[in-house]
């Protein structure tokens, strides 16, 4: 059974920077896909980027294209997020998870199956 533990989140004003991080237990962490999501109060969770078992291929939401990025050590079982030039609309809390089945990446809640309990970010104007 797969645990997922974010870290990183916190208070930043807009314009900062802020990384999160995902430490994942259980086996078989390189076969898996990746992802980040995130929600707002009052809304519902959403995608904001996901990275291939390898680590070759990303993908992310338009309103964080250009400013996040994500990455993975396989070595040390972690997926990271780095995001810069933060807004207020990206407050929220933010989830990390994995695909359900190894050797997939996706885009969409349904398709991951293990979450993170959520970390906060909270961006100030």
């Amino acid at each position: 059974q797969v645990q997922l533990v974010e870290s990183g989140g916190g208070l930043v004003q807009a314009g900062g920077s802020l990384r999160l991080s995902c430490a994942a237990s259980g086996r078989a962490f390189s076969t898996y896909s990746m992802g980040w999501f995130r929600q707002a109060p009052g809304k519902e969770r959403e995608f904001v980027a996901s990275i291939s078992w390898g680590g070759g291929l990303t993908y992310f939401a338009d309103a964080v294209k250009g400013r996040f990025t994500i990455s993975r050590d396989n070595a040390k079982n972690t997926v990271d997020l780095q995001m810069n030039s933060l807004k207020p609309e990206d407050t929220g809390v933010y989830y990390c998870a994995r695909h359900r089945s190894m050797l997939t990446i996706a885009t969409r809640t349904a398709d991951f199956g293990a979450w993170g309990q959520g970390t906060q970010v909270t961006v100030s104007s």
